[in-house]
């Protein structure tokens, strides 16, 4: 069978072939395309029509842009610009229909790497999982706050380590140098300084942005949604660090995402490890950037990348491993607090001692079976100056597996004292403290899991629907449909003026509405409503007047 001659000439954007993601006709996009041709010309080789006869054919010559240009007129509800003249004159153009607007090649119908549409039922289920989050920090006594997606690129730069390479940074537009915000709690520190907030308990929904290598499958996105819980403000040592672990701890048991542990260190002990294991100061960052590599990769990389690209010595690299391979609880701590090293170190005592009063509080909170002490774990954000922590899921390869294996974070968070100083002209701190649950890696995990239950998810959260058995009843539905969203009930009907029953019917049992009201003309004579439960199809006729309360009554939980 010939390959069909495409066609190139402006005119309908449906004109032009999808195939191609290149262009139109490109034959490096679909190699079974034909080269393009121009309209009348029968082969490559022959010349292309001259510009001015190009024109006469509403197709545009070398030098008009396909592209729009802002302020070009161009734009949606924008006048187009004149046509140009047609031969013959006016008698000429009115015989022809008018040239369509030229049009570029065909837009790709995918979004961007490592972002995502959300049909309805995504949706649902994204909505019903950020409400359980913003539940438990309302229980604990957060406000909400907003800020803008964009900041000064400034702001953003020198406080996340390795990762500022992924910060979104914009064109300059008219003098301000800006970015896509990367994470929410750098601008919550802005938010403090800027306003001079110096206590606050508050929590933040809202998309952020990283220029991130994208796995889709394990919930890495360069477009994700964060949801930040934190308590600004002077308090006693490790009472606010408690309550974010706490919550913590109250989301993913609420969620039953399965087996998880809560790891936690402190940047201080961390520092100290690295001075007395011989690490120069200036290497400290550097250093504890590797380290947080080791939830990914074996001890032996992360020795090789020590030595070979941070210019440690060896002998400082294994005396490192000796202490950020160790995890445990209250034990280690005491245990690390009588080391002859650490226990000299300034540092490393001040952040032991405040462990240690962590895990108390932590006992207190019956939570400690779900901590670990871990020495392994960094964080490479620099803005950390204390306690760190990142929770993380858990699951047994098989029966014989004595230890759980860790299958992701989903939660992550710990101090930074020193970030809300940065942005005040004076250099006012505030301490802080806060956490943030890895929504998107939550939803990948209960989006696979809802799939593999062949469970249906309500993407709506219609009440009832009022429904017709005849036809000519259409003023009759929309008089009921209007008292039922006047009292408040969530209510819908068919766009269809005479719709058969049995799709109305149909329509409740596919989308989950639970109640049909029902009103013909034997219901209009006698002034009641047939009230149809939709699960048990039992239905009933109830008075006109008591219907608003019967429906209420039904749908109580």
């Amino acid at each position: 069978m010939a390959t069909p001659r495409l066609r190139w000439w402006a005119g309908s954007p449906w004109d032009h072939p999808t195939s191609s993601p290149e262009g139109i006709g490109a034959s490096q996009g679909n190699p079974n395309l034909p080269p393009p041709t121009h309209r009348g010309v029968k082969s490559r080789d022959e010349p292309p029509p001259t510009p001015h006869a190009l024109a006469h054919r509403g197709t545009p010559g070398p030098a008009t842009s396909l592209i729009p240009r802002p302020g070009s007129g161009s734009e949606r509800g924008a006048a187009l610009p004149p046509a140009l003249p047609s031969p013959g004159g006016a008698a000429g153009a009115a015989e022809r229909p008018a040239a369509h607007t030229p049009w570029a090649a065909p837009t790709r119908r995918t979004a961007p790497a490592g972002t995502r549409d959300h049909p309805p039922a995504q949706t649902a289920l994204r909505d019903r999982l950020l409400s359980a989050v913003v539940s438990c920090f309302k229980r604990h006594g957060a406000a909400a706050i907003d800020t803008p997606v964009l900041e000064l690129r400034e702001t953003l730069m020198g406080k996340y380590g390795e990762d500022t390479k992924l910060i979104y940074e914009l064109q300059d537009q008219g003098g301000e140098l800006l970015a896509l915000r990367y994470d929410l709690t750098v601008p919550f520190a802005r938010y403090l300084a800027m306003n001079k907030v110096t206590n606050m308990k508050r929590y933040h929904v809202a998309k952020v942005y990283r220029r991130d290598n994208p796995a889709t499958t394990r919930g890495r996105y360069r477009e994700f949604y964060q949801c930040d819980f934190d308590i600004a403000g002077q308090f006693d040592p490790m009472i606010p660090d408690a309550e974010c672990l706490k919550i913590v701890h109250e989301i993913l048991s609420d969620l039953q995402l399965g087996d998880f542990i809560i790891k936690v260190n402190d940047r201080r002990i961390l520092n100290g490890v690295f001075a007395v294991c011989g690490v120069p100061e200036s290497k400290f960052i550097p250093a504890c950037s590797t380290v947080d590599k080791l939830d990914k990769v074996p001890w032996e990389e992360v020795r090789s990348e020590m030595v070979g690209e941070k210019g440690l010595s060896p002998e400082a690299a294994d005396r490192i491993g000796e202490y950020v391979q160790l995890h445990g609880g209250l034990d280690l701590i005491e245990r690390l607090l009588q080391d002859p090293k650490l226990s000299q170190n300034k540092l490393a005592k001040e952040g032991l001692g405040d462990m240690k009063l962590l895990f108390e509080y932590l006992t207190l909170f019956g939570i400690t079976e779900k901590i670990s002490f871990d020495l392994s774990l960094a964080r490479g954000l620099d803005y950390y100056t204390g306690v760190i922590f990142e929770a993380v899921l858990l699951h047994q390869e098989n029966e014989h597996v004595e230890e759980a294996v860790s299958v992701g974070s989903v939660a992550g968070g710990g101090r930074y004292d020193g970030l809300v100083g940065m942005f005040d002209p004076k250099g006012r701190k505030v301490p802080c403290v806060g956490v943030s649950i890895g929504i998107e890696r939550i939803f990948s995990i209960l989006e696979q899991r809802l799939e593999a239950s062949g469970e249906k998810l309500r993407t709506t959260e219609t009440q009832v629907l009022v429904a017709t058995p005849q036809k000519h009843l259409l003023p009759a539905r929309l008089k009921l449909i209007s008292e039922l969203w006047d009292a408040g009930i969530k209510a819908e009907m068919l766009y269809k003026k005479d719709p058969k029953l049995l799709k109305q019917l149909q329509y409740c049992e596919d989308t989950g509405i639970p109640l049909a009201a029902i009103v013909g003309e034997q219901e209009l004579a006698d002034r009641v409503v047939k009230l149809r439960d939709v699960a048990t199809r039992e239905q009933v006729d109830i008075p006109r007047e008591k219907l608003i309360d019967e429906i209420r009554r039904r749908l109580e939980p």
